[in-house]
């Protein structure tokens, strides 16, 4: 199975676009772009050069994935949600040599027309709400909301809500999974199955 890329999108040469991967109209990609496989690019998506994407990477309509950026596997980027790569940009200061680099690691969602500044890592099955905007590191499974975006719970791999406190020490099921999920010293943990 190869990439299917509409006639309307514009893949520089260079770029890595793993099998099965959909590239719908007026995407951009550049050259030094590495993408895994089984993605889809919403329409009129750009990205950058110095951009990795894992495999099975959801990002949706209208979102810039400027370089300096990684998406692991699984990762969902809601329509019109925005990346940054410098802190303190000036139109007439050049400051490509500041980028700061964003991870956002497995599993994460990251809510439509939420902001991700520069410089920060989004932890594996992170969910950031709707318009958030993430301006530090966001904890695995962390349910995130607000401006700026502050911690208000916890999130299940399927996505469902986890019944645990921000802090302390407990455990929870997953609704949609019968999964068992602890908190213990402010970390979330999926219990492995014996």
């Amino acid at each position: 199975m190869s990439s299917n890329i509409h006639v309307t999108a514009i893949v520089d040469e260079g770029a890595v676009i793993g099998e099965g991967t959909r590239v719908w109209h007026w995407v951009h990609i550049s050259g030094g772009a590495r993408i895994g496989k089984a993605c889809s690019f919403g329409q009129n998506v750009y990205v950058g050069n110095d951009v990795q994407i894992g495999d099975n990477v959801k990002v949706q309509n209208n979102v810039s994935v400027y370089d300096a950026v990684t998406l692991e596997d699984d990762v969902f980027c809601g329509p019109s949600m925005v990346f940054t790569n410098v802190y303190n940009p000036r139109s007439a200061v050049t400051r490509k040599n500041e980028y700061r680099r964003t991870i956002v690691r497995k599993g994460a969602t990251l809510g439509a027309n939420c902001t991700i500044v520069c410089g920060v890592t989004v932890g594996a099955y992170a969910f950031v709400g709707a318009g958030a905007v993430v301006n530090r590191d966001v904890k695995p499974y962390a349910l995130m909301a607000g401006v700026p975006a502050r911690q208000i719970g916890w999130m299940s791999e399927q996505g469902n809500r986890l019944e645990l406190p921000l802090t302390g020490n407990a455990t929870c099921i997953c609704s949609a999974t019968s999964v068992q999920y602890r908190l213990s010293d402010g970390v979330v943990t999926k219990e492995t199955q014996a």
